[in-house]
C-alpha cells in the first residue's frame, strides 16, 4: 500500500482557523506533520485557532500573524523554526472576498484584497524562501476565478492570476535548493467563502460543471496533500485545477 507519511515534516498553514486553511491543518497533521495553525487576530480566529491546536494535541501550535505584513510573517516563521527546528511545507491559504463590480467597487476593497491575496503570499513566500529546507514544498491557494475572470470578481481574480504568476517564477528560483512551488486551483467549494456566493449565482455555475456537483473542502485538501509529499517531487511550477471539470 503506498500510503503518505509526512513523519519529521514541519508544516504553516496561513488563515487555517477555519474553512479550507482548518481542513487542510488536520489533513496535514493526520499524515503525521507537525503544524502550524495560523491565523488573523480578527472576530473568532484566535478562538478558533486555538480549539483546532487543542483538538489535535501534540505536534501542533496556533501562531498569529497578518500575512499583510512582513514583519510578523518573518516572526511567525522564526516562532515555527525555534519551536520545532525548521520549516518543510508551507500552504498559502489565507484570504478574503469584496465582491462587486469595477463600476462600484471602491479603491480600498480593491486594495484589502490584493494586499491579503496576493501581497500576503509574496510575504509568506519571501520569507519561507529563506527558512524552508532543502526539498521543502510551497502549495499556493489559486482560484478558478483567476482563470476564467467571474463577474464582480476584479480584485480576487487579478490577485489568484497573480498567484498563478508567481508560482511559476517562484518554482524557478527555489529549484537550486530542491524546493518545489505549485498552486492548486479550486473551482467553487462549500467553505463559508462559498457559501456567500448568492444562490442564483452558484445555480449559473453548477450548470458548468461535468460532475455536477460543487467541490467539498476535503478533496481540495487531497491535492494540497499529494503536492506537499515525495510523490510530488518532480512536480514544480504547477496550477492543479480541482473543480469537478469545469475547466481543464
Amino acid at each position: 500500500m503506498i500510503q503518505i507519511d509526512l513523519t519529521g515534516k514541519v508544516a504553516v498553514v496561513t488563515g487555517a482557523s477555519q474553512g479550507l486553511g482548518e481542513t487542510t491543518a488536520r489533513l496535514l497533521h493526520r499524515a503525521g506533520a507537525t503544524v502550524v495553525v495560523n491565523y488573523v487576530e480578527m472576530g473568532t480566529n484566535q478562538a478558533n485557532a486555538q480549539r483546532i491546536v487543542a483538538e489535535l494535541g501534540e505536534r501542533a501550535v496556533a501562531i498569529e500573524a497578518d500575512v499583510r505584513s512582513p514583519e510578523r510573517v518573518e516572526a511567525m516563521f522564526d516562532q515555527a523554526v525555534r519551536a520545532f527546528g525548521g520549516v518543510d511545507i508551507v500552504v498559502n491559504n489565507a484570504g478574503i472576498i469584496r465582491d462587486r463590480t469595477v463600476k462600484k467597487m471602491s479603491p480600498a476593497e480593491w486594495q484589502q484584497v490584493i494586499d491579503t491575496n496576493l501581497t500576503g503570499v509574496f510575504n509568506v513566500c519571501k520569507a519561507a524562501s529563506e527558512r524552508l529546507r532543502e526539498n521543502g514544498r510551497i502549495v499556493n491557494l489559486a482560484s478558478i476565478a483567476g482563470v476564467v475572470g467571474f463577474f464582480g470578481q476584479a480584485n480576487y481574480a487579478a490577485a489568484k492570476a497573480g498567484v498563478i504568476a508567481l508560482t511559476k517564477v517562484l518554482s524557478r528560483e527555489l529549484a537550486r535548493k530542491k524546493i518545489t512551488v505549485n498552486a492548486v486551483a479550486p473551482g467553487v467549494v462549500l467553505t463559508e467563502m462559498g457559501k456567500s456566493i448568492p444562490e442564483e449565482v452558484r445555480a449559473t455555475m453548477l450548470a458548468n460543471i461535468p460532475l455536477a456537483r460543487f467541490g467539498e473542502p476535503q478533496e481540495i485538501s487531497n491535492a494540497i496533500l499529494f503536492l506537499s509529499s515525495d510523490l510530488s517531487a518532480y512536480i514544480t511550477g504547477q496550477t492543479i485545477h480541482v473543480n469537478g471539470g469545469w475547466i481543464g
